[in-house]
């Protein structure tokens, strides 16, 4: 089957935790065209577990990502499956010894995607959802001068300390299958990937989701349906050393952890000259209303647009939800529109 994304290759890239990562590739895809004066860029990264295809829905004639009026381009995170990860490098860095990559390393390779590969020198909007908010930060921190505007759906600059707890239940949940050996998992952990997707399911969505039983109107007959097709099924699809390595980029995600701003956070996001629209969902039990408030008191040009939803984390990516949906693309058109 051809493949309907490209590759840059990167060569050997030093990062940012002092490894080297050897024969980096960099999955990506792009909608629309860029315009004569290249402004009409959109970067849209990844988010955890997703590659490309998860996440293009959001990209529609009409809508605030509108392929007819912009120059859309995903690059798929590094241990997503696509660009360079555990499951597709070969020795030393292949299993278990794949090394530690971060959020800022994810953005400075899509940087050089951004200029050395397509030629782009500015950039209208970075569209982040999750993780892919937190590299909407990083963004706007790592490349002021080159982003005119950030939207971090249920995203963060610094993973808090609860969020970090969260993801080590996951992680051992994972770990604690019989597959796991020696820092890698030796053939597909089914039993630990299951775990896993029940115990997402819990903290993805919020409580009254459950008790409204929302799941009845995506199409699910019954909450044990919703749990195995809804939640098991997603990370059975995907590598579980990949789903690891990526919760370590998660867990270590901090725009301050640059140089330049040596552990301040406050300083980091005061470094943000971009447009920024930061929403939470109210109901988002990890990343929360009250980490975001605590950030953008210290950015020049950001406002909170808090979603008020009852999917909690998942109202930032609402495939399945429309009145989420149109919130989200208003308040987005406003930001590219101002």
């Amino acid at each position: 089957m051809t493949a309907d994304y490209e590759v840059f290759a990167l060569g050997d890239v030093p990062l940012e935790r002092g490894m080297t990562l050897r024969n980096a590739r960099l999955a990506y895809k792009t909608y629309g065209t860029l315009d004569p004066g290249r402004a009409n860029v959109i970067v849209y990264p990844t988010s955890y577990g997703a590659q490309h295809t998860d996440i293009e829905w959001l990209i529609r004639p009409g809508k605030a990502l509108d392929p007819e009026r912009y120059f859309i381009v995903i690059p798929n995170m590094l241990c997503n499956g696509l660009s360079s990860s555990p499951s597709n490098v070969g020795p030393p860095h292949d299993r278990g010894h794949f090394p530690n990559v971060t959020v800022a390393d994810n953005v400075r390779l899509q940087h050089r995607l951004l200029t050395e590969r397509l030629g782009i020198a500015r950039i209208a909007l970075v569209y982040g959802f999750s993780m892919g908010g937190q590299q909407a930060y990083h963004w706007g921190a790592l490349y002021p001068d080159m982003v005119e505007r950030i939207a971090v759906v249920c995203g963060s600059a610094r993973t808090a300390p609860h969020n970090f707890v969260f993801l080590e239940g996951v992680r051992h949940a994972l770990m604690a299958d019989p597959a796991w050996r020696d820092g890698w998992f030796a053939e597909p952990p089914l039993r630990g990937l299951r775990a896993m997707g029940r115990i997402y399911a819990g903290w993805a969505l919020s409580q009254a989701f459950y008790r409204e039983e929302l799941w009845r109107t995506i199409g699910f007959a019954s909450l044990e349906d919703f749990l195995v097709a809804g939640w098991e099924a997603n990370f059975l699809r995907r590598d579980a050393n990949d789903l690891l390595a990526m919760i370590w980029t998660w867990q270590h995600a901090d725009i301050a952890a640059d140089p330049r701003y040596g552990g301040d956070l406050a300083k980091a996001l005061g470094a943000i000259t971009a447009d920024a629209l930061i929403m939470p969902s109210t109901t988002d039990l990890y990343f929360r209303v009250a980490d975001n408030e605590r950030e953008v008191v210290h950015m020049k040009r950001a406002r909170l647009r808090p979603i008020e939803s009852i999917w909690g984390h998942r109202a930032g990516n609402p495939s399945q939800n429309p009145a989420d949906d149109a919130f989200i693309d208003r308040e987005v058109k406003a930001l590219l529109a101002g």
